[in-house]
This record gives structure tokens, C-alpha cells and sequence, in this order.
């Protein structure tokens, strides 16, 4: 089963009540990943953020097409 955060609300939802226009995170493959689903995308931005800056600071690589 999967599980989905739904953003508007704050609930979890699964595939059988979310409704299909909803604005949701997912899927999930647990309720606890679903609830922490705003929580997990903004460490990975902040991650991908940090990772953006460091590349920009060093340049492309040879491999990058540069």
C-alpha cells in the first residue's frame, strides 16, 4: 500500500482515500515516511541547494560538457 502526504489538509492519505486532484507528497512506502514528507523534502532542497553552490564555486568538470 502506498501512503501520501497531503498538502492542503496535513493528512496522510492512501491510494484508496486520497482523491486524485489532490496536492500531495508520494508515495510513501510507510504512514511515518507520508507525515514526515515535508520535513524529508526540505532537507533533501536544502542538500541539493548545498550541492548547487559548491558546483558553482568549483566550475564543471571535463565529464560536465564544460
Amino acid at each position: 500500500m502506498s501512503y501520501w502526504y497531503n498538502v492542503a489538509t496535513g493528512q496522510v492519505e492512501t491510494d484508496e482515500t486520497r482523491d486524485r486532484d489532490a496536492n500531495v507528497l508520494g508515495p510513501y512506502d510507510t504512514q511515518e515516511a507520508a507525515r514526515n514528507a515535508l520535513a524529508t523534502a526540505r532537507e533533501r532542497t536544502e542538500q541539493w541547494d548545498e550541492e548547487d553552490r559548491e558546483w558553482d564555486e568549483r566550475g564543471p568538470s571535463p565529464r560536465d560538457g564544460a
